[in-house]
């Protein structure tokens, strides 16, 4: 259970981290958000192809793996229907400064809260530091989210200090949604391969869904493609290391 509180802890307030520069600068180049955003969609790729799904199979039947994939992938769908899509930086929303901000921190919000399932039910599960594993993975990926919240936010006219309060605040839940995920799978006997198999759909959903499409749309294709693979290899390579 410490191990747990302190990765999610840790996974949570990479958002925080990721939008502490935005307390010294408020501009980010497209290539260098691309890369970023492409390098994130690589290491979580590896940690839902190389960790959560073998792990997943090494407890239960290729079926059972199949229902949870799609499980999450369909949960994190009906989310995207439910809030609508905002493009941080070129958002065109006929709303007020307060209605639009407030609509993006819900959004981001209720977009973590599968992630800190991922967490928690990793840490459930754990064979092998897959907890950990998961942990980096999902902190890595709230980084350059939580700089562009706040950069948004700062651009939306709030001041540098809120903005990186509010975007350190989204992150905050994956804490909560961790610890459930956690009790959640150790109460309920066998939920674990379905936990590990729906967070392997939710994170594939993210990667596909929003990762990639998002680091390829301002012509750095080759530069997020190099991004992604070495992210891929990285969590490759943690994921050999920590055997």
């Amino acid at each position: 259970m410490e191990d747990l509180l302190m990765g999610s802890i840790l996974s949570a307030m990479a958002t925080g981290a990721g939008a502490l520069p935005i307390l010294f600068f408020r501009t980010v180049t497209h290539r260098w958000r691309d890369i970023l955003l492409a390098f994130t969609a690589g290491i979580m790729m590896a940690a839902a192809t190389f960790s959560l799904i073998p792990q997943a199979l090494s407890k239960d039947s290729f079926l059972i793996v199949c229902l949870g994939v799609l499980t999450g992938m369909l949960v994190l769908t009906l989310l995207e229907s439910v809030i609508p899509h905002i493009d941080l930086e070129h958002s065109q929303l006929n709303l007020s400064m307060d209605t639009q901000a407030i609509l993006v921190l819900s959004a981001i919000t209720l977009h973590n809260i599968p992630e800190g399932l991922s967490v928690g039910v990793s840490y459930s599960g754990d064979q092998n530091g897959l907890g950990g594993l998961i942990a980096l993975a999902i902190g890595l990926q709230n980084a350059p989210e939580g700089f562009l919240v706040a950069l948004f936010l700062i651009n939306q006219r709030v001041s540098r200090l809120k903005a990186f309060f509010l975007a350190t605040m989204t992150g905050s839940v994956e804490v909560v949604s961790a610890i459930s995920g956690y009790y959640l799978t150790n109460v309920v006997d066998g939920l674990v391969p379905y936990g590990l198999s729906f967070a392997a759909g939710a994170m594939l959903f993210i990667v596909y869904k929003e990762l990639i499409p998002e680091s390829h749309g301002d012509g750095h294709a080759g530069a997020a493609t190099l991004s992604f693979i070495i992210g891929l290899l990285v969590m490759i390579g943690l994921t050999e290391w920590l055997k």
